[in-house]
């Protein structure tokens, strides 16, 4: 390497380290999120105790049941009618002779419609099962892990911390040093 290189390379590094200096002690304030007084450093853990906090959640669910219904059947009057009508003609026809023939017929078709109808419209009631729902909203508690109460020792110093996570066996601290007043 000549000398010449050397010497602009040195001249460099001192104008370099120069600058730097005069940056690390301006009267501007750090760069917000920056610490110029502070570093990291890694902490022993001792203890990590486990906080933790009851959460309640509604939760919906149907509930179904069984349940007895009542029906009623009405029957179909108007066939009961017809159907006792003609049953009740065909029977009167079988009475009597010429004009009492005739007459039997009419009375045993009016009588066996009526007897028709007030059969078929009593039909009757029965019971069914039928299966119901409703939804419910049930109310479950979970016991869940909030935080973590985490003691450790940093250069002889204990200290405790509760932290959102569970740090293992070391903790990476940051170390801020400022001036007492």
């Amino acid at each position: 390497m000549s000398k010449f290189l050397l010497a602009t390379l040195m001249v460099t590094l001192v104008a370099t380290s120069a600058q730097a200096q005069d940056a690390r002690y301006s009267n501007q304030p750090p760069p917000q999120g920056q610490d110029d007084n502070a570093h990291y450093g890694w902490a022993d853990v001792l203890r990590v105790d486990p906080v933790y906090g009851v959460t309640q959640t509604a939760v919906p669910r149907q509930q179904c049941y069984d349940q007895q219904v009542v029906h009623e059947d009405r029957g179909n009057s108007t066939a009961g009618t017809i159907l006792g009508a003609v049953v009740g003609g065909v029977l009167g026809s079988t009475i009597g002779r010429g004009e009492g023939r005739r007459a039997a017929t009419v009375v045993g078709a009016v009588a066996g419609g009526a007897v028709g109808n007030h059969v078929s419209d009593h039909g009757g009631s029965y019971e069914t099962t039928q299966t119901r729902c409703r939804e419910i909203s049930m109310v479950s508690q979970q016991r869940q892990i909030m935080g973590y109460d985490v003691e450790y020792r940093y250069r002889g110093e204990v200290y405790e911390s509760r932290l959102s996570y569970d740090p293992g066996e070391r903790l990476r601290v940051r170390v801020s040093v400022t001036p007492a007043d």
